[in-house]
């Protein structure tokens, strides 16, 4: 596996003159050519699909995933699907420096539906925080997860809500604005009573 790895991060970059795109090819093809390599090296049933697309100077290439071992990719709240995108992205940084790429990875709608389930949880709790006119909390959740239900929450002027704790999984804090105020200092040490949802 050493050789693999050694491929992905090592030093022939340096041999090489001209661009990080002439050294190492198109994002497309680097993609490809470490999904073969993860899955035989991982001796994972899946298959996928790489595709591309260009967005003003920022490239966008997903990556669907399917096959026998798919339930390893979503179960954990999809870490295994989280971790081959951080690993590709990282590889794509290191053998792309100078190109700007994102990459997402799928299987079978699985970020779709999670993001519905957050979006549809997050309903559930600003209609609770409105009826009971305090704030109630959203369980521990990664940043990306929480991106969502933040943009999600920003559109209703009625509510506010923030990301609270340490580290990197932290709690949403769904709370009622009160008498028009944006995010007052009174929001922010608030000593209302709390609820906490654990869903």
């Amino acid at each position: 596996m050493t050789g693999f790895f050694s491929k992905l991060f090592g030093g022939k970059k340096k041999e090489a003159s001209g661009s990080a795109n002439t050294v190492s090819g198109s994002a497309v093809s680097i993609v490809d050519d470490i999904m073969k390599g993860l899955i035989e090296k991982a001796q994972l049933e899946l298959a996928y699909n790489v595709t591309t697309d260009t967005s003003g100077d920022t490239e966008e290439v997903t990556v669907q995933l399917s096959g026998a071992d798919e339930d390893l990719l979503t179960e954990k709240e999809g870490a295994l699907l989280d971790a081959f995108q951080l690993f590709i992205k990282r590889v794509l940084q290191h053998q792309l420096p100078d190109a700007k790429v994102n990459v997402s990875f799928d299987c079978n709608n699985f970020r779709e539906e999670s993001s519905r389930s957050l979006v549809e949880l997050a309903d559930k709790l600003k209609d609770k925080a409105l009826e009971q006119g305090r704030s109630v909390y959203l369980r521990a959740l990664p940043p990306k997860d929480r991106k969502i239900v933040h943009q999600h929450l920003a559109s209703d002027e009625r509510v506010r809500s923030r990301s609270v704790g340490d580290g990197l999984y932290k709690k949403i804090k769904i709370y009622p604005v009160k008498n028009g105020a944006r995010d007052s200092a009174n929001n922010n040490r608030s000593t209302e009573p709390e609820a906490t949802e654990t869903l």
